[in-house]
């Protein structure tokens, strides 16, 4: 891990199908809540403290952004009931918006014209409670509050967690375009001209989430 690591610029965390084990963050599962993956989890944690020590820019996306905020010692809700469907199924690109905070990066990514409110997918029924340390709630849902974007308070090292899946709508959303496009910007690695940005991006047990 260490070798892979040591050429990598960018941390990638994707959806997975399995949930996070609450017993993480202080609670005894439900009986909503789905089987952990502890051999990501592991993984997960390696590549953060990885990316946190050296100042590598990380995008959570969907279970990723659950496993940092745990990870920043934040907690989870087990299993959402709120009016709004979280998890309409895959074929749903446009399942609610999300209301970003003014001023912060996430805010900067939606295009002109989109007001604060984008349209997003979802694929969850698990997500942010409390946020983890140093981790900013960016972005909710404006119909039930449920958090749907954190990042790191630092003007310095670029952390962006989405609950919702920007690589889904990646051909025909400028804002998921602007979203992976942020992550890979020459500023977060220095000065490459010339060179190739590599990401981990850890895959494993890829599904709903």
């Amino acid at each position: 891990m260490a070798r892979l690591l040591s050429g990598v610029q960018g941390i990638l965390l994707p959806g997975s199908r399995y949930d996070v084990d609450p017993r993480r963050y202080g609670e005894e599962p439900i009986a909503e809540c789905g089987e952990p993956d502890p051999g990501r989890t592991a993984v997960d944690e390696l590549l953060l403290q990885d990316a946190f020590n050296l100042h590598k820019p990380v995008l959570a996306i969907c279970h990723g952004v659950q496993n940092l905020n745990v990870w920043l010692k934040g907690s989870l809700v087990q299993d959402l009931k709120t009016a709004v469907d979280h998890r309409p199924g895959r074929e749903v690109v446009e399942a609610h918006r999300v209301e970003a905070a003014p001023g912060s990066r996430l805010a900067a990514l939606v295009p002109q014209g989109q007001g604060l409110e984008p349209l997003v997918n979802s694929s969850h029924h698990q997500a942010i409670r409390a946020a983890g340390g140093n981790l900013r709630v960016v972005g909710v849902c404006p119909a039930d509050g449920v958090v749907e974007a954190v990042e790191l308070d630092s003007a310095e090292h670029f952390v962006l967690g989405v609950q919702w899946h920007p690589e889904r709508t990646y051909t025909h959303s400028a804002f998921s375009r602007g979203i992976f496009a942020r992550l890979c910007r020459r500023r977060w690695f220095g000065d490459r001209r010339g060179s190739k940005i590599r990401l981990f991006l850890h895959e494993r047990g890829r599904g709903h989430g």
